[in-house]
This record gives structure tokens, sequence and C-alpha cells, in this order.
């Protein structure tokens, strides 16, 4: 494991203890980096994001209770400042931050393939992390170094803030979808390439990502020359756990004894994997102590470390077998000007504002609610549609019926199709359906009488018509019960698995009577529990909160907007929940007590917290 300051240290440093300040960031800035470059792909904001987040930990590092659970805190801090980054990149506008932007020296699988040399399988699953969902890189970051020996299953349930079995859940989904990425990967790669295969492909381009991961998948389950490519898939743990650790230089302190003292500039060479020397050359200018020369030379020269390997301090002068050098410039590095401990009483969820090394035109602001393509909403015709999908920054929406002709929506917000009931399952409607996308919705509440009203067996028989579109589909909506063994849709997922039918997610429908602050747990218990049952992405395609049977039959506006905000951030912060969908966005007449909008600019009290939701 990489030397790691103790809770002796972290006392001194909360103390203003300078030496001490120095040793907590020379021994914690490895573990930040890998964390961020892992969850980042090795974009080129590595560098301010490790940046923001070690000046965003001695900020408030006077406002530690337990010096014990430092690096818990110290993990948890990183893991919002990567989320912070994401709203960001999502926010900004394109032609200013492009996806696709990278740094070529700071592309932590490129560097692990290059450097490490990496082969066979090992190559595979490095290439198959750029194919991972944001939430699942994140995911696999905390999860890789807990394999590795240097986190805790503990300290990554505090980073991501969910119970043990959430967490358990979480990381076997994402173990999922990188299997299911080294299958892509294998496919892509394979000689002779498969002719079929290039056909699926034909208007791919060649960006990894979520959707075409999911066809090229589909693909090889079907295809009789792709379909090995899922054999012989070696555990991903083994994998990463061969996978070497990257050393800092030596020239950036001489082992634990030694980084307590101030250093004047210094050269190093460590030997790479292949054993021929990277120069690692680091000019530093002042009496700034290791900390601080440590942090301003790493992000002023971009030193990095894969997606298949982390920077590590080994305190000793060997790196660890098998392992890349430290990849830098012989540019003097500019100076830092970090806070002293406790300088401030800011929360550890506060933005920075100290100056960062590099300067960078800010991105246009833009609202808040723009920030995750999760959020939609289910609509019904009324004055100003088009504009309230606007405001509230929906990412898609829905209105039961398989177009929009009598509804459309603005440009960029997705309408998603849905077969309601069996009068609907014709071949006319799923051409209607088909011209509109490439998601499917199944049967609205067929469990029950006045809605779609279907038996299992009825829905099972019309299921192969909505399969034929060749639409990714999601389940019929129960209105309730979705987790119960022996339910609808327990019956209907059996019968269909029965049948080799397809079923790509779940959808649910959730209404909660108790208006309290209860209602948020109440609701995610039930989401958690219908995904751990069928292991499937969830979309929450209706949700809110109304009495049917009794009185109050609604909740306060504060009451929806509490239950909302509560909803909303749990949702984004599970990666298996893929979208949700709030019921429903007209707030006028039968609806004008729980809907969102009364025209299209004026959102209701729940309206204004569902806007400001991501």
């Amino acid at each position: 494991m990489a030397f790691q300051p103790d809770t002796a240290t972290v006392v001194a440093a909360r103390a203003g203890d300078p030496a001490a300040v120095d040793l907590l960031v020379a021994g914690y800035l490895p573990l930040v980096y890998t964390i961020v470059g892992r969850a980042l792909d090795g974009h080129a904001d590595v560098d301010d994001v490790v940046q923001d987040t070690m000046l965003r930990v001695l900020r408030n590092l006077g406002d530690l209770r337990e010096p014990a659970a430092f690096r818990s805190w110290l993990v948890a801090i990183t893991v919002r400042q990567v989320r912070e980054r994401h709203r960001v990149r999502r926010s900004a506008p394109d032609v200013l931050l492009p996806d696709d932007v990278r740094d070529p020296g700071a592309d932590f699988t490129d560097l692990a393939i290059t450097r490490l040399e990496l082969a066979g399988q090992r190559r595979e699953t490095a290439e198959a992390t750029r194919w991972l969902d944001e939430d699942n890189r994140e995911l696999l970051s905390l999860w890789w170094l807990e394999a590795s020996g240097e986190l805790t299953r503990d300290e990554i349930v505090s980073a991501i803030e969910v119970s043990r079995q959430h967490a358990a859940v979480r990381i076997q989904r994402m173990k999922g979808q990188l299997e299911t990425a080294r299958v892509v990967v294998r496919a892509l790669a394979a000689t002779p390439p498969c002719p079929e295969l290039g056909l699926v492909t034909a208007d791919w381009d060649r960006r990894p990502g979520a959707l075409w991961r999911k066809r090229i998948a589909r693909h090889t389950r079907d295809c009789r020359q792709c379909a090995p490519a899922w054999s012989g898939l070696v555990a991903a743990e083994r994998l990463l756990a061969g996978m070497a650790l990257v050393p800092l230089p030596h020239a950036y302190g001489g082992g634990p004894a030694a980084l307590g003292g101030a250093h004047a500039a210094g050269h190093a060479a460590a030997p790479a994997a292949s054993g021929k020397a990277v120069a690692a050359e680091v000019a530093v200018r002042g009496a700034a102590g290791v900390g601080r020369r440590v942090l301003t030379a790493l992000l002023a020269t971009g030193a990095v470390a894969g997606a298949a390997a982390a920077v590590v301090y080994t305190g000793g002068d060997e790196p660890v077998a098998g392992a890349a050098a430290v990849v830098s410039t012989s540019a003097p590095a500019p100076r830092l000007s970090l806070p002293a401990p406790g300088a401030t009483s800011a929360s550890p969820s506060a933005r920075p504002s100290a100056a960062r090394s590099r300067t960078r035109t800010p991105a246009t602001p833009v609202p808040p609610a723009r920030d995750s393509a999760k959020k939609g909403v289910g609509t019904w015709r009324f004055d100003g549609i088009k504009g309230a999908l606007r405001d509230v920054g929906a990412g898609w929406y829905y209105n039961w019926s398989p177009d929009d002709d009598t509804m459309p929506g603005p440009a960029g917000v997705e309408f998603v199709p849905m077969i309601w009931g069996r009068q609907n399952a014709t071949a006319a409607t799923f051409a209607k359906a088909k011209r509109e996308g490439e998601v499917l919705l199944g049967f609205n509440e067929p469990d029950m009488a006045g809605q779609a009203d279907m038996s299992v067996e009825d829905a099972l028989g019309a299921w192969p018509g909505l399969e034929g579109t060749g639409m990714r589909l999601g389940s019929p909506a129960v209105a309730f019960g979705g987790d119960t063994p022996g339910g609808w849709l327990d019956r209907f997922m059996k019968g269909a698995k029965a049948r080799n039918l397809r079923v790509d997610f779940i959808t649910l429908h959730w209404y909660g009577s108790d208006f309290s602050d209860a209602a948020v747990a109440q609701f995610l218990g039930y989401v958690d529990a219908v995904h751990a049952r069928y292991r499937l992405p969830i979309w929450v395609t209706e949700y809110g909160l109304i009495n049917f049977t009794g009185t109050p039959k609604y909740p306060t506006g504060a009451q929806q907007a509490a239950f909302i905000k509560g909803t909303t951030a749990a949702m984004r912060r599970r990666s298996f929940v893929e979208r949700y969908a709030w019921f429903g966005l007209p707030a006028i007449g039968d609806s004008v007590d729980f809907g969102l909008y009364l025209d299209a600019s004026t959102p209701t009290e729940a309206g204004r917290a569902y806007r400001a939701a991501g």
C-alpha cells in the first residue's frame, strides 16, 4: 500500500502545522489523482478537478471533527468534485466544452496501454473503461482502489452516500457493465471482422457511448460469429489487481522522513515498465514545503496515472514492478497559493474561489435544471407545453401515446413513445412509435382496472409486436407491487424469460400518501427493491405524493418541494436509475394541486423545485 500519513499528522495539519500540511498533501495527492483520473477517463479537466479538491480539503480541514476519518472525508470530497465537474460539463455549451476534448498527455487509458504495455484481457479492460457511463466510471475508480487495497468498502459507502447493501448492488451492476464493454471491445477488434456487425455499426461515429455499447452487445448475444466473445472472460478483480501502480518520482520526496522539509528544484528519472527511462523533471522556485511543491509541480506539468494505473508514492527509490514513470515537462512550475487549514468556515460542499494555476475562460452559465438528462415529465395537452418543457429543463417527456403529433416539444427535448394497452398493439401503432425514436415504453398500469387492465398472458402475447420494432423496451409499468414475488410484474418477467422475450429496463409508478419527510425513504426503498429483484435499469415514469383514499388528498407546496429535492438528488446518484418523470407537467384544472406549471413560464412551488433539480 502507498505511504499515507497517520492520524497524528492529520491532527497536526488541522492545527496549522505547515510540515504536517505538506505531508498530508504529498501522501494523499496520488489517491485523489487516481480517483479523478479514472472517473474522468483522462479528460483535460483532471488537473483542475484535483486542484479544486485539494484546495477544498485544505480550506475545510479545520472543520474536520474526526481526524481518524480523514481519508473517507477526502474520498467523499473528491467524488463530489467529480460530480460537480460532470454537472458543469453537461451544462456548458458544446462549442466551449465538447464531450471528446481530451489531453493526449493525460489520457489515463492510453498511458496504461502504451506505457504499461498491457496485453490481452488487461488491454481489453483498459479500453472498455471508455464505454462506461459517467456514474460507473466514478464507481470503478473507487472499486479498483478497493481491489488493490487502497480503499475499504466502508470508505466507498461513505463516498457515494448509500447503504452498504446498495453499494454492493451498484458495484455488481458496474462490473456487469464493464464486462459488457469488454465484450464490445473484443467484438470490434475481432479478426476477421463480423460482416453483420459492420452493418450494425455503419452509422457509428466511432466514439464510445452507452447507446452503441448496448446495440453492439445486443448483436453479440444473437450473432453466431460474435457470441464467443462472451466466453473466457477473466474476473475483473484479477485483471485490475495485476495492473501496477505508478510511483511518484523520488525527486518529489525522499521518503516519509524527508517529506516535512523544504527542498529546492530537483531532477530525477524513474524507470518505465519496459525498462526505458522516462525523465521526470520539475523546477520549483522558492522555499515552499513539499506539499505545496508536489501539488504545484504535478498540477502544472500534467503528471498522469492510468485507467489501468494509479499514481502512488511508495516511499522508496524503486518504482513498483512493471509500473510506468510519471510523465512531466521541464517548464518551471508556477507558485500556488494554498489557504491555511481552517482559514474559512466554508462547508466541504462550497465551491472554492481560490485562483487556479491555469486560467480558463468560464463557460456561459446555464440554468441548473439542465444538468441531468435523467429528468423528464409526463404531460398532456395544455397551452404553453413547449415553454414549460424548456423552462423546467426536462431532458425527455412522454404523453402515454405512440407519437407527439398533438403536442410536439421543443428542440433538444426527447419524446419517448408508449404502447398504452392491448388496443394499441397494432402494426400501425408500432410504425408510429418507431418513427419517434429508439426507446419504447410498454403498457400503462396493466394491473389496474380503468387503465390498460391486461392479464399477464395478454401482455406476454402482445409483447412480440413491441419487440419487433427493434426499439429498446421498457417493461409494462405496474401501478404497485413491482417488488412483490408473484405479483403482476414478477409473473410477467418470469413469463418473458421463459418465452425468450426481451425487456431492457423496468418502468415504475409510485405514489405516496405519507407527506412527511419519511416519503423520500419510502419511495427510494421501493425503487431499490425493484432494482434488486430484476437487476435491470429503472425508469420511474410516474411518481408523486397523492392520498387517493383519505384527507388531505394533496401535500402542501413546501412538502412537495422537499420531496422533489430529496428524490431527485437520490436518483441522480443511482446509476441504475436511468430516467424519472414527475406526474405531471400541467398544473391546471384537476392537476393544479400537484402539477408543475400553470402556463409556459409560471411554475408552481413544486415546479420551481423540479426546475432546480437535476
